[in-house]
């Protein structure tokens, strides 16, 4: 049967409103908010402002703002493209480690004894820090001189070798076997140093003197060595040395981890400029001998000068405050203005240094001991113990900048093939200045004018030869060479 024509104009069920479409039966749909736009929204009330975040806050824009200074200031001048940058962080974490282990040296029987024991485990001390200069002068140097290839791993062996001898220090803190460790890690520091100056020329950007780029490493390095000691002596004091030593062998391990980082330019020996330095050759009387250059000679005594002045100030200076001013806040408070003038001289001394871009390493050098010896003369006269702590911090400026000084020359005139060992050798007699100075601090009463008089003169003595045998030099060289007379068939000389 046909539906009728209404039906079938419906449409499908399927089709239809849901059942519940529509108002409630007998009332009105609920009223809905009208939609407001986000941004029309009142913002959230802020958090309430306490002293606590305010800190919190310009600490983390402080130290983000001092953290890409410094990443900027290690980059400048093409230091980045070079890998003179990575060298550097390399360089300041091995000086960290160093400041490290002298906190932990510092708590061995070497200073931890009665006052009259002082003297003879200072000269035990200054005896076990020249032991690492004898052992690496005629060993360490040669073989790295042939090491050409493979500098980044005798780098990192270095810092790891480091972090390991850290490991048996603190395992063995209170037993003899303290020593034997603790003398690794001084040579394994010394062996250190010579590589990474010995390195630098390979990663020099053409932009940088080789005085600026040291004085850059020394730098960073003195920072970072003063926030890890101060470090290292806080966790020493809660925690004792052993998680001292602990965090130290972490931190050589780092070390040693950037250095494997670093290019690997660095062991290409390309760019090396010849020289005769140390290097042999035929000589008037048909025998061959050794020659030295007169730039690294001059460089070395007069930094030599300034070392020994070092080694006597930092041995005198706590003998001297020790018996002649009482116990408690003032002897404390003098002998921490001298050490504090000392680590600002070095800071600065160095800063100077990585801003002389065109400077004559030789000229900088006698400059230095001129100095030096000058502040020395007039302490002598007029001392007292602002004035020691004036020589201090003066002997600190010239300390750093001549040793900056003297890493140019030796790597401007010494080939690559030898400068290792120009570096050990000079490390060497450095390091033996720095500890007949320490001695003559040792042997000396603590009379202040006595101890600044002798060092006075021993520097206007040691500057003297230094000039005169500058002058002798300079004359030897205006000198014309006389040719030798022709002689006659028969061996006769014409006229």
């Amino acid at each position: 049967m046909p539906l009728p024509q209404w039906a079938a104009q419906q449409p499908p069920p399927q089709y239809g409103p849901p059942p519940q479409y529509g108002p409630p039966p007998g009332g009105h749909p609920p009223p809905q908010s009208p939609t407001v736009p986000d941004a029309a929204l009142p913002p959230p009330p802020p958090p309430k402002a306490t002293v606590t975040r305010v800190a919190a806050s310009r600490t983390r824009e402080l130290t983000g703002n001092a953290v890409r200074r410094v990443q900027a200031a290690s980059r400048a001048d093409g230091a980045g493209e070079s890998g003179l940058t990575q060298l550097l962080w390399v360089n300041a974490l091995h000086m960290a480690g160093d400041a490290m282990i002298a906190v932990s040296l510092a708590g061995t029987l070497f200073f931890a004894a009665t006052t009259d024991a002082q003297r003879g485990n200072v000269a035990l001390y200054l005896l076990v820090t020249m032991a690492p200069f004898a052992v690496l002068a005629p060993v360490i140097g040669p073989v790295l001189d042939r090491l050409q290839t493979g500098r980044r791993w005798a780098l990192a062996a270095s810092a790891l070798g480091r972090a390991l001898l850290a490991l048996v220090m603190a395992a063995h803190y209170d037993d003899i076997w303290l020593y034997p460790a603790a003398l690794g890690v001084l040579v394994l520091s010394k062996a250190h140093n010579v590589l990474r100056a010995a390195v630098v020329p390979r990663v020099l950007p053409p932009q940088m003197s080789l005085t600026s780029a040291n004085a850059r490493q020394s730098v960073f390095g003195l920072i970072t060595a003063g926030i890890f000691g101060g470090l290292a002596a806080g966790i020493a004091k809660v925690f004792g040395f052993t998680p001292e030593l602990y965090v130290t062998a972490a931190v050589l391990a780092v070390a040693g981890v950037l250095a494997l980082r670093l290019p690997k330019h660095v062991d290409v020996p390309t760019g090396e400029q010849p020289a005769d330095v140390l290097s042999t050759g035929p000589q008037p009387d048909g025998r061959r001998r050794r020659q030295v250059n007169p730039h690294v000679v001059l460089g070395l005594r007069a930094n030599a000068a300034l070392r020994g002045l070092g080694g006597f100030l930092t041995i005198f200076s706590a003998f001297l405050v020790e018996g002649t001013v009482e116990g408690g806040w003032p002897a404390t408070f003098a002998l921490g203005g001298i050490a504090a003038a000392a680590g600002a001289g070095s800071i600065l001394g160095t800063a100077i240094g990585s801003r002389l871009h065109a400077v004559d390493p030789d000229r900088l050098v006698l400059i230095s001991a001129g100095v030096a010896t000058a502040v020395t003369v007039v302490a002598a006269f007029f001392f007292s113990l602002p004035m020691a702590a004036l020589v201090a911090g003066v002997s600190a400026v010239t300390n750093a900048l001549g040793k900056v000084a003297l890493d140019a020359i030796i790597q401007r005139e010494v080939p690559e093939s030898l400068r290792a060992s120009a570096f050990s050798k000079s490390e060497t007699i450095l390091q033996l200045a720095w500890v007949i100075g320490g001695g003559i601090g040792i042997a000396l009463p603590a009379i202040g004018w006595l101890g600044f008089t002798v060092a006075a003169a021993l520097l206007v003595l040691a500057v003297g030869l230094i000039l005169f045998s500058l002058h002798r030099g300079r004359r030897a060289a205006a000198q014309p060479v006389r040719p030798e007379a022709p002689t006659t068939p028969m061996g006769e000389q014409w006229g």
